[in-house]
């Protein structure tokens, strides 16, 4: 796994530096006619995760509601309005073309297969982070754009919904739904060829992303910000997985989860999906000349997440047998020293 992220990683690096040197190619109007190219990179995007979403897992899932409440209104709740105040503190301390992209990060879905590798690597409980995750994807189709649109209103900016639904409905809902409907022909292939479906997903993202900076440097967006924007948003996000990451962990313990369902709630509640959020973005953005800016948030919080969650697994997969109880190791450290 470790490789794939890697050369992921260094792709979005990749990316953003070509956008660099030749912007005017991924810019409106360029040869490669972002406006369309995008759109049916989405479509493709979306389609994957129809062939790669199960249906039996939700159905096998459904029995832990305590769970999948906590991490849903993690997610869809408590992550934007967390947003929401932690934007308000920072106020002017944060650029203000930088508060549409945090607040655009906390109102996205978990992510898929990170959340669910994470979790089996961990020792949580692998089948409620299955349908945890896919789940989300699902919600995430509809909620995320709501909370955008209602905070464009809010601040007085016109937000043309009926547009952006169409656009949902037609670039991202149907491709999905019609994945889903080629399982039937498409399942098993797609079991067979998961390493290709990965590239090519995680692929078009890179396009997009590509794109995306194209456009922002041709307008100018970046000028006189640079390594100041990087900077703040990388403190912003680290400060939001913080707060994310403790405050579902205070909640499982008040809850009194068992450690597997806990590990489970921390990382798919903390986490944010770059496969839907770009391409998401595109749609409900599109035309916005900031919207390099609006993914910088998410692209920070990506390789973040991943580092920090990739180190707490390591670490909850060592723990002891779990007890009746439900303690992470933390919890019985000072017992286990103490009877030492």
């Amino acid at each position: 796994m470790k490789g794939k992220l890697d050369w992921f990683l260094a792709g979005m690096i990749a990316a953003v530096g070509l956008a660099w040197l030749f912007p005017h190619a991924g810019a409106k109007d360029g040869w490669l006619h972002p406006d369309v190219l995008n759109k049916l990179g989405v479509a493709l995007i979306f389609f994957l995760n129809g062939v790669a979403l199960s249906f039996a897992a939700l159905k096998a899932g459904t029995l832990r509601w305590p769970l999948h409440l906590v991490v849903q209104t993690g997610t869809f709740l408590f992550f934007p309005l967390a947003g929401l105040g932690a934007l308000w503190l920072a106020g002017s301390l944060i650029p203000s073309e930088l508060h549409l992209g945090f607040f655009y990060l906390c109102a996205l879905p978990s992510t898929v297969s990170s959340s669910v590798a994470m979790t089996a690597a961990a020792r949580g409980n692998v089948p409620a982070a299955v349908f945890n995750a896919t789940l989300s994807t699902l919600l995430g189709v509809f909620l995320t754009p709501l909370w955008i649109s209602w905070l464009l209103k809010s601040g007085g900016y016109e937000a043309p919904l009926g547009g952006v639904v169409m656009d949902l409905m037609l670039w991202l809902i149907l491709p999905l739904v019609a994945g889903q409907l080629s399982r039937l022909w498409l399942k098993e292939w797609a079991k067979r060829n998961k390493k290709l479906i990965h590239v090519v997903d995680r692929g078009t993202i890179l396009l997009i992303i590509y794109t995306s900076f194209c456009d922002s440097i041709v307008r100018g967006v970046w000028s006189g910000r640079g390594s100041h924007a990087v900077i703040v948003t990388l403190l912003g996000a680290a400060a939001l997985f913080y707060l994310a990451l403790f405050a579902l962990e205070g909640v499982c313990k008040l809850l009194k989860f068992s450690p597997e369902d806990r590990i489970t709630a921390v990382f798919c509640g903390s986490k944010k999906s770059i496969a839907s959020g770009v391409p998401m973005a595109q749609l409900i953005f599109a035309g916005n000349p900031h919207i390099g800016l609006i993914l910088l948030p998410l692209m920070i919080y990506h390789p973040l997440q991943l580092v920090i969650c990739g180190v707490l697994a390591g670490r909850w997969a060592r723990r002891e047998e779990p007890t009746s109880e439900g303690t992470f190791p933390s919890d019985t450290d000072g017992e286990n020293k103490g009877r030492a």
